[in-house]
């Protein structure tokens, strides 16, 4: 991550592990590792397909991402 455009890399991850750090890990109490990976992997489905983002539009990563591919396959 040293190249030209490295810096928008690391913002999009910091900004995206401050958002399970606050919203899962701090607010859980996991008991072992099988359940902390549960609780992750339920965040992260919760983050694409549930968690509307103020940049997209009130939209999810999903509606987002798939109406950006429909749009790329019809042209």
């Amino acid at each position: 991550m040293d190249g030209k455009a490295a810096w928008c890399d690391n913002v999009f991850v910091e900004r995206l592990w401050r958002s399970v750090r606050y919203e899962e890990v701090y607010l859980s109490a996991h008991a072992s590792i099988a359940e902390a990976r549960a609780g992750l992997g339920r965040y992260q489905t919760f983050y694409n397909g549930r968690r509307p983002h103020s940049s997209l539009g009130s939209r999810t990563l999903d509606q987002a991402c798939f109406a950006q591919a429909l749009v790329l396959a019809a042209a």
